[in-house]
């Protein structure tokens, strides 16, 4: 059964599985190193510079390259950009993998990096193709999300179990079969599909979009972990400056990568916005989440992780209930009640102290996860409708580079936060006498708190522990905070940019009218 009069049929759904695989293994790669890192270090015996670089080089190298990949595969094909990224990133992983050193190591990471780059936003702008139906494109778009948001919850979990038995490369050989199967599965289930008037790359744009992004990404998340730090605000500030010529560049060049013509379309801003905004809200907190699960009720880190999957029962439940929703309530609405349900969770999460149960901030989290996953659902799909199809990639590829973002100045933004109060609180509470390495790692953070207090006799040790928990869970309190406000101000953006767009989208403008030509025959 194929497609007839614009509905998808059997060979669409089942490519729709296989445009699923890579989003899984990219949504699962940001996170499966988090208990590999140990492993590493052991066997390769890294720098604490080069631990970093270890961590945060694939994000940084995926946040500066989605827009210009998302482009490419405009002009050059989708499927075709799908499958060579799948192909390299196979091989990038199996470099990884096998890495004798930590520099070939981060050079096999940021060569996931650009491949992963290539695949997240050629697997929107194709099911932009291949599901003309909007209530079809729409479920497509939510099973994409949701296989997101499962990814990013799995990541350390399979990273976790992989780790008990095998070697660390396991952790990146895991995708090499998924990437395979990929290339393999393609030409026979996926549309080719190309831009009919994309014309010619913008090599100098392209060139200033990862300039501008990587140093921003790279100063916040240094912000974020470091503190206050001069190379990184020059970076943010190198980084402003060079987004400046980049929107310059895109309103001058004959072909520019991204037409800015589309954030005049308030379904295009405001999706992109309220993702944004969510992202922020939902990646910031998830810090807070881990370590009061390990350094406050003292959990191993795996143990820590499984207990974290259960608020993914939240969000399987809020994926049902915005899927029965969706052609019923205008987009806008639901999204800035899915905000609002996200802020109740961030007004649980303000309540939960050392002692709390555990149940209390497993349930503030899964309130919070299940609103922002409900909103974040939706934007993906409004995204790659809101743009002309022969736009899809670049709009896809924006979309998640604000994703990037987002979720990076929500950990900078709510980690300061937290930190501010954490230092604050712990002033005066430290044991007197400690060398002033150790007073400052404790002082920090909690985990340098529980490290120095290894050292310390029981009694001190007891005491910094116990002010230290106190003083992090006054700093989870702040942050959670910050994050209702930001959540109930993205609830406005919303229903302000969103609230016009009716609850049954069924009558679009054809594509012919949104690309000003015929769309080119989809190609086995």
């Amino acid at each position: 059964m194929t497609a007839t009069h614009g509905l998808a049929g059997r060979r669409e759904w089942t490519g729709l599985a296989v445009l699923l695989l890579p989003t899984l293994v990219l949504s699962m790669d940001m996170g499966i190193l988090f208990f590999g890192l140990p492993f590493i270090s052991k066997e390769l015996q890294p720098s604490g510079t080069q631990q970093l670089w270890i961590m945060d080089m694939y994000s940084f190298v995926l946040a500066g390259l989605l827009i210009p990949m998302g482009a490419l595969g405009d002009r050059i094909g989708r499927r075709k950009l799908l499958m060579a990224g799948a192909a390299g990133f196979a091989a990038a992983s199996v470099l990884a993998a096998t890495a004798d050193g930590a520099a070939q190591l981060i050079a096999a990471r940021a060569l996931l990096g650009l491949t992963g780059a290539t695949l997240m936003p050629s697997t929107m702008a194709l099911i932009r193709n291949m599901f003309h139906d909007p209530k079809q494109r729409q479920a497509a778009m939510g099973a994409w999300s949701g296989v997101l948001m499962a990814g990013a919850t799995l990541g350390p979990v399979v990273g976790g179990l992989l780790l008990e038995h095998f070697h660390w490369g396991a952790v990146f050989l895991c995708a090499v079969p998924v990437m395979l199967l990929v290339v393999l599965a393609a030409p026979v289930l996926l549309p080719e599909y190309k831009a009919p008037r994309a014309g010619r790359f913008d090599l100098l744009g392209a060139v200033l979009s990862v300039s501008a992004v990587l140093p921003v990404v790279y100063g916040i998340k240094q912000l974020a972990v470091e503190g206050w730090d001069l190379t990184a605000a020059l970076a943010i500030v190198a980084g402003l400056v060079l987004v400046g010529l980049l929107i310059l560049r895109l309103r001058t060049a004959a072909t520019p990568l991204l037409d800015l013509a589309l954030f005049r379309n308030p379904v295009f801003t405001g999706a992109v916005s309220v993702n944004t905004i969510a992202m922020l809200a939902m990646m910031g907190f998830s810090l807070f989440t881990s370590q009061y699960l390990q350094l406050v009720r003292g959990y191993s880190p795996l143990t820590a992780a499984l207990w974290a999957l259960l608020p993914s029962v939240g969000v399987g439940a809020a994926v049902g209930i915005s899927g029965a929703l969706a052609g019923k309530i205008r987009p806008g609405v639901q999204m800035a009640g899915g905000m609002l349900v996200g802020a109740l969770g961030f007004g649980i999460l303000t309540q939960v102290q050392v002692d709390s149960p555990l149940a209390l901030i497993l349930v503030g989290a899964g309130v919070l996860a299940a609103g922002s996953v409900s909103t974040v659902m939706q934007t993906a799909e409004l995204v790659v409708s809101a743009a002309p199809a022969d736009q899809a990639g670049a709009a896809a590829a924006t979309s998640e580079t604000a994703s990037e973002l987002g979720g990076s100045l929500g950990i900078a933004v709510l980690g300061a936060a937290g930190a501010a109060v954490y230092t604050a609180r712990l002033d005066g509470e430290l044991p007197a006498g400690l060398p002033h390495e150790a007073m400052t790692a404790a002082q920090d953070t909690l985990g340098g708190a529980v490290t120095v207090a290894a050292d310390l006799p029981i009694d001190v040790a007891e005491h910094l522990l116990g002010a230290a928990r106190i003083a992090f869970t006054d700093g989870l309190h702040l942050a959670a905070a910050v994050g209702v406000l930001c959540l109930v101000a993205g609830s406005a953006v919303a229903y302000r940019l969103l609230r016009s767009l009716p609850a049954d989208r069924a009558e679009e403008i054809p594509e012919e009218q949104l690309t000003g030509a015929p769309q080119p025959a989809a190609v086995a």
